[in-house]
């Protein structure tokens, strides 16, 4: 950092496994991508190519070059890997992560209907080359899984070999562990922190509102994602308490006293 200040919290170094941070990219340029990262490479863990955007991205290989080079986990977004399972392609789409050298995958069902032991079969065969994120939730709104299948499933693809879990928000963060109008599913969270360690979860929370909830309830170093890449440090801002909306989250309560008081 550029200076000193008391009472901010720790952040373990990269690589790391709490406190991740995780980018999606929904298309960015070769300039771009480079522009983000002398800003944000040490801020950020973790890159999704957002949906089915690797299909059409100009200089690909090159992008996730970049985004390795400066020591992030890169990963084709779940929907590509639906678009692949629902043509019956799984062999195709292992051999895209080879072609794109991806030492990362994800697995999801957000949009087409799987039978959970047969997700967790695709986790178990991909954990074997590749650190697997699986995604647990529906893309569609209205759609509501009980908290102990989300529990149950979760775990399950822990098992399977997922590295961590993905809670699904969606890039408008309005279905899956939020209602409509962007609000956490508080009952739903809970439960699920009750019976699935923190740590192995991330959180998807595009939403600034969101992303103060959480680190109000789980920290600093609560894993978030679907982080716009103009948006990766203000959310760093708000884990250190540097940001009006968590200011007061690492004060001492003498300090805290004196502010009022004055």
């Amino acid at each position: 950092m550029n200076y000193i200040l008391p009472y901010i919290p720790e952040r373990p170094a990269k690589p790391r496994n709490s406190g991740i941070t995780m980018m999606m990219d929904k298309g960015l340029s070769i300039r771009q991508v480079e522009d983000f990262l002398s800003a944000n490479s040490e801020l950020t863990d973790v890159v999704k190519l957002g949906f089915g955007t690797s299909y059409m991205t100009n200089n690909i290989e090159q992008k996730i070059k970049l985004y390795k080079e400066a020591g992030m986990k890169v990963y084709l977004g779940g929907t590509l890997f639906e678009a692949f399972i629902v043509r019956n392609m799984f062999e195709d789409y292992i051999r895209v992560l080879d072609k794109l050298k991806l030492e990362c995958a994800e697995v999801s069902d957000g949009s087409i209907v799987m039978p959970h032991d047969k997700k967790c079969e695709y986790i178990h065969a991909l954990s074997k080359n590749h650190t697997v994120f699986s995604e647990v939730g529906s893309k569609e709104a209205g759609i509501i899984i009980h908290p102990a299948k989300w529990v149950s499933m979760m775990n399950a693809e822990l098992s399977a070999g997922s590295w961590k879990v993905i809670a699904e928000a969606r890039e408008s963060g309005n279905v899956g562990i939020y209602r409509a109008n962007g609000n956490a599913h508080t009952i739903l969270i809970n439960k699920i922190l009750a019976k699935v360690k923190r740590e192995d979860i991330l959180w998807e929370a595009p939403q600034k509102a969101q992303q103060v909830w959480f680190i109000k309830l789980l920290g600093a170093n609560v894993n978030l994602g679907n982080i716009s890449y103009d948006d990766v440090i203000p959310l760093e801002t708000l884990r250190l308490g540097l940001r009006g909306d968590t200011f007061f989250s690492y004060l001492p309560a003498e300090l805290k006293q004196k502010i009022k008081v004055e």
